[in-house]
Parts: C-alpha cells; structure tokens; sequence
C-alpha cells in the first residue's frame, strides 16, 4: 500500500457527517508531516500552517472533512428510527443501504427501509420514495426496547462502507470521497513541502460543516486571511453509460473548473494552473458544475476578497454510500499543486488581481 492510498482509506473509512467531524480530523492531524503549527476555528475546522521564505503570500488550501449522512430525529413506538437529512441526498441511492448510528454506548449497525415494494400502487412505484417516509430497523421488535441501546435524537448516522481497491487496481471505492479526496490532496501537497524552500506560506486546512452550507470554509477564511486559495474537491465523472462526455472521465486527469453554482473562480488563477499543466505534460480537463457548490463560494468573498479555484478529479456516485475514485488523478492534482504553489511568491499573486 502507497503512502497516498493509507492516506485515502484511513481518511474515508473515518466517520465524520456535518457537525461530527472530530475522528476524520484526528485522521487528518496524524497525517501531517511536520507542520509549524496546527489551530483550530472556532467551528472546529483543523488549520495547519508550514512557514516558507515569507509570511506572505498566504496559500490555503482546503478540503472540506465532513461527509454527508443522517441524523436521528424520533424513535416510532414501535422502535424504528425516523431521521433527517445532514448534506443532499436523493432518495434512490439511500432506500435499502446499511448504515451506522454512533450512540452515546457505542455504534449500531441498522439499514435504511420503507413500505415495502409489493404493497405499493402502480403510481408510488413511479416516485422516487422521499427520505421522510423512510426509517431505520437497528432490530427493532415487539418485546425490545431500541431506546435501551442508547440512541436518542441527534445522535450521527453514517453511511457503512469500507475502503476498496477494485478489480482494476487503479480505482478506489468507499464513501466520503466527497470530500476526504480534498482533505487528503491538502494533506499530501502540504507534506510535499517538509523541509523543501517556498515563496509564500502554505495552509492546510480541513474545514467543516460543508455540505450544510459551506460554514466551516467561511470562519477558516476569516482566521487565515488568505490572499489566494485552491480548494480540491470531488467533480462530476461523464464516462458512465447514459453520460458520455471526452472530459470528466476516471483518468483523464485532475478538473479545472471554470465555473460552479457558488462560485466563478479568478480567470488569472486558472489560467496559472492550466499553463503550468501543459508545461509540465500533467492531464487535465475543464469542469462545470451547475448545481451545487465547494468551500470557493465562502473563501473567495472572505474579508476583501480572495482568489479562488476549484480543482477537482472526476468521482463517480458521490453523494451515496459508495464513490469511485482514480488513483492517477489524484496524484496528478497533487503533483500539479506542488508546481502551481512554487510559483506563488509575492509578485505573482499581486498580479492576480486588479491594481
């Protein structure tokens, strides 16, 4: 096992839902090399800062820790689990999927049921059954007090899923990839930079709370006051059957992403990225995400403002209990960062911005 894929299984097997990121953020921690400082905001995002030539520029880089999942809302008479939603979910890839509910005396494995197929009309069998009409069986029976187990309103629930390496060993599988991969690019680029010369100094951050709001990005921004930002995370695969695209496909390389719904990113910026990617021969492709946004859309309207790009690789099924992952892109958006920040001292950032 390579250094980068301990550090995506140990990142994405950890639980960690919006609000309830302290055991993938220990993950994290451990795997810093060396930092000159480790914080924390007052949400809880991690801020880790490794000093270079400078104190300024400030590079941050940030992925976002938190996955999404559920929450215990009510437990029914008869003991099944009624829950709430914490980040976006689509009611056909939760029904039927295993889950995990961290109780107060420990983890219980359950699985997420409905009414069942053979009762419904012909008209519910052509809806998409709403995460309302859904519960959670962690045993429930006549006789058994589920209550008894610990669970109780607000306790976390996780999607169960194990890091994999597929049958082609270049794709890795699990949940959370949206967005440990951002965490773990963070956490390998500032590692590239132990005891290596740099113009600037460089923040990796792991922020919390995304995927309800972009919360955590917005007060490690305010901590940091960055004056350029690059956040990795997860973009849309096009290689699937009924989605055929020539870009966003699983090793095509790291996206470059011209445009999302929380954010347009600094045209300078980018054009930097994409020029020191062609230089250095490292593949790339451009992205788009309509809908939906990354930890940009609160980093770059910091205090006066920062620019901001979102990078990502191409991930399939995220935003489920199972994503698909290339290796290659991975490791290509971190050998592509490492370069880009090189060229981040002082006078390349002013020129990022209107004078």
């Amino acid at each position: 096992m390579d250094k980068y894929q301990k550090l995506l299984q140990e990142l994405t097997d950890a639980h960690g839902i919006s609000g309830f990121e302290d055991e993938a953020i220990n993950v994290m921690r451990k795997h810093l090399v060396k930092p000159d400082e480790v914080t924390f905001d007052k949400l809880g995002s991690l801020i880790a800062k490794r000093r270079g030539k400078t104190e300024k520029p400030r590079i941050m880089i940030a992925g976002h820790i938190d996955e999404i999942g559920f929450m215990v809302k009510e437990i029914t008479p008869e003991g099944f689990i009624k829950f709430l939603p914490v980040g976006g979910w689509w009611g056909h890839v939760a029904l039927a999927q295993r889950v995990i509910v961290k109780t107060k005396k420990g983890d219980l494995p359950g699985i997420i049921g409905s009414k069942p197929p053979h009762i419904l009309t012909d008209e519910e069998r052509k809806k998409v059954i709403e995460l309302k009409d859904m519960f959670i069986d962690v045993g429930a029976c006549d006789g058994f007090d589920v209550k008894s187990l610990g669970v109780r309103p607000g306790d976390p629930i996780v999607p169960d899923s194990k890091f994999q390496v597929m049958g082609n060993p270049n794709l890795y599988m699990n949940k959370a990839f949206d967005n440990r991969f951002g965490a773990a690019v963070a956490v390998a680029v500032f590692n590239e930079f132990a005891g290596i010369p740099h113009p600037n100094t460089i923040y990796a951050v792991g922020t919390v709370q995304e995927e309800v709001g972009l919360r955590g990005a917005g007060t490690a921004a305010h901590v940091i006051d960055p004056d350029v930002a690059i956040v990795p995370d997860v973009s849309l695969s096009a290689d699937s059957p009924d989605h055929k695209a020539t870009f966003g496909r699983l090793g095509s390389g790291p996206s470059i992403t011209v445009m999302d719904g929380s954010m347009i990113p600094n045209m300078k910026l980018r054009d930097l990225v994409v020029e020191t990617a062609e230089t250095n021969k490292i593949p790339f492709h451009f992205a788009a995400l309509e809908r939906g946004g990354t930890d940009g859309g609160r980093i770059h309207m910091s205090r006066a403002g920062v620019p901001t790009l979102y990078v990502g690789a191409a991930t399939r099924y995220f935003h489920s209990h199972t994503a698909i992952l290339h290796k290659g892109d991975f490791e290509n958006l971190v050998r592509l960062l490492v370069k880009v920040i090189k060229k981040l001292d002082m006078k390349t950032v002013e020129s990022l911005t209107r004078k």
